[in-house]
């Protein structure tokens, strides 16, 4: 039986949102159709955008920890539903026996084919690892990066749903889409996966949304569907 290995807790309700992504984005008709996962939820691991701008504690040997029970149970894949977490991608990959999936290609890949100019909405560690801006140029797309005081309601849009305030989260993300809009830009890709479950209680949004966790999830089910792992054996 192939093993989908989850690397999560970063944060916890960001996992639980992509484990519902891949359960819902499988199309199984019963319980012996949906896919076979294994999940590391370790939200101790230290701050991983913390890590990248200031030199706080590095969060590396607790994902490698991560990497290494994923490994002895023998997963044929792995995720990382937190974008910051990809920073270390190479020493992740490289310790792993499985493949792990990019997040910045999956939802790169999710974005009109007809936007030019992308607003990335991150934590400040993301934007600073800079491997979304290079995802974009690699197919001809320029990021637009939130000024001061929109990247400050995006901070704390991703701060009040780790603290389980959506409604606060969602205004600070409704403040931020608005500065952006008036940016010229033709979408606004959300690249961190606390994002997401804040934009599902904003009335409208100023700017089309990519979910990266609903990316990376549909890049996992397609996977995983084309070699079978979920047909029983």
């Amino acid at each position: 039986m192939a093993l989908i290995g989850v690397l999560g807790g970063m944060g916890p309700l960001a996992t639980v949102d992509f484990l519902d992504q891949v359960v819902r984005l499988t199309g199984a008709s019963c319980d012996q159709e949906h896919l076979p996962m294994v999940v590391a939820n370790l939200p101790h691991t230290p701050d991983r955008s913390r890590a990248i701008i200031d030199g706080a504690a590095d969060p590396l040997p607790a994902l490698i920890d991560g990497i290494d029970l994923l490994n002895r149970n023998g997963v044929a894949l792995i995720v990382i539903p937190c974008n910051s977490a990809h920073h270390w991608y190479a020493q992740l990959s490289e310790r792993s026996a499985a493949p792990i999936l990019h997040i910045s290609e999956a939802s790169v890949a999710a974005l009109p084919r007809e936007a030019r100019r992308v607003a990335l909405l991150a934590t400040g560690g993301t934007l600073a690892s800079d491997f979304y801006q290079s995802a974009l140029g690699v197919r001809g797309m320029e990021p637009v990066l939130p000024g001061a005081a929109a990247q400050a309601d995006v901070a704390a849009c991703i701060a009040a749903v780790k603290a389980g305030d959506i409604d606060e989260a969602a205004a600070h993300l409704g403040a931020a889409l608005a500065a952006l809009a008036q940016e010229d830009v033709d979408a606004a890709l959300m690249a961190c996966t606390e994002i997401p479950l804040a934009a599902r209680a904003l009335r409208d949004a100023a700017l089309p949304l990519v979910d990266s966790t609903r990316a990376l999830a549909r890049a996992t089910v397609d996977y995983a569907l084309a070699r079978g792992w979920n047909r029983p054996v």
